[in-house]
């Protein structure tokens, strides 16, 4: 597992538990509001953290910690993702993974030989506008999966957006909820344009929700 980054204590990255997490690195998406380029673009890496010292952390670690969250990065992307969570299962550990949803095949695997126990997959925008936020050409096909894979799954979920309105508009999250169907947990999180993220120039001269819309937004779309 190609590992680029571990928070050791986190009370807000796993709802309801004390958690580590466990930042992989690369991604198959180009997100221009993303803000850990340096996970996505290669020419960005630091040499990865070495499993085992991740691991061993983690069991030092077990009887203060409640669960580790998986992100990135994307950690669908990685062949061996599968013998890595179930490590930190044998652990004792909850397991939360948070994925873009467009490997459905890794997902449905992870999910039927138990190695997770919360999933939180990231809806970028409608599927209209999916190109324009993801800045590659995915299929789109793969995200509907995701999302009924995950629905089926019985595992506790979440589907979350990060919305800026040159990418999300109202209408693209007013489609988003028709996509996941009613009763879902819908976060909606407040985009954050810093230099740090992968396109700052993407969002040049392009106006942003005010304060007033974002509220009107949270309020008609956040479940939470």
């Amino acid at each position: 597992m190609r590992i680029g980054g571990l928070l050791k204590f986190s009370l807000i990255d796993y709802p309801g538990k004390v958690a580590a997490v466990v930042f992989t690195q690369g991604c198959n998406y180009r997100c221009p509001f993303c803000h850990n380029p340096a996970l996505v673009l290669p020419e960005l890496f630091t040499d990865p953290l070495v499993e085992e010292d991740v691991l061993a952390f983690l069991e030092k670690r077990k009887d203060q910690l409640q669960g580790v969250v998986v992100t990135g990065g994307e950690p669908s992307i990685h062949n061996d993702l599968s013998e890595f969570l179930h490590k930190i299962k044998t652990m004792g550990y909850l397991v939360k993974m948070d994925t873009n949803g467009s490997r459905p095949d890794v997902l449905q695997n992870i999910l039927d030989a138990k190695l997770v126990d919360f999933v939180a997959m990231d809806i970028k925008s409608s599927l209209e506008s999916y190109c324009k936020a993801t800045g590659v050409s995915p299929d789109l096909d793969v995200i509907k999966s995701s999302i009924r894979i995950i629905k089926d799954s019985g595992v506790e979920h979440e589907f979350r957006t990060t919305a800026l309105k040159s990418i999300v508009s109202e209408e693209d999250m007013a489609a988003i909820k028709e996509l996941i169907g009613p009763g879902q947990n819908y976060v909606v999180k407040r985009g954050n344009i810093k230099d740090k993220i992968l396109d700052y120039n993407f969002f040049a001269d392009r106006p942003d929700y005010t304060d007033e819309e974002w509220l009107r937004v949270r309020t008609m779309y956040d479940s939470q």
